[in-house]
């Protein structure tokens, strides 16, 4: 009795494994394949590209002077509504602990 439980058990483990197994490697062949199809490969060619140019220029790529003026307004009307803050950094925030009077208990 125990022999057939432990056949059971072991067909319904190998049956489980089997299945797990079979879509793991559905999903790992692609991860295994290292050639990329023709699209993909341009796509990654861009992205590669545009970084090459975002760090030589150091900043956004292919802008004229037009963005630095158009950034430099939008900066100044932000200025304008939220106050005189540097607009590019983190602002900093300042919480003080509420002060707690003690309260008597009446007495009953």
């Amino acid at each position: 009795m125990i022999l057939q439980r432990l056949f059971k058990l072991s067909s319904v483990i190998r049956s489980a494994v089997s299945v797990h197994l079979q879509r793991n490697i559905g999903v790992t062949a692609v991860a295994f394949n290292k050639e990329l199809d023709p699209i993909q490969k341009l796509f990654v060619d861009k992205i590669k590209e545009y970084k090459s140019k975002r760090q030589a220029s150091g900043g956004p790529v292919d802008v004229g002077p037009e963005y630095q003026q158009d950034l430099d307004k939008e900066l100044f009307k932000l200025k304008q509504m939220y106050g005189k803050a540097d607009m590019n950094a983190f602002p900093t925030f300042k919480f003080e602990d509420p002060r707690f009077e003690p309260v008597e208990k009446p007495q009953s």
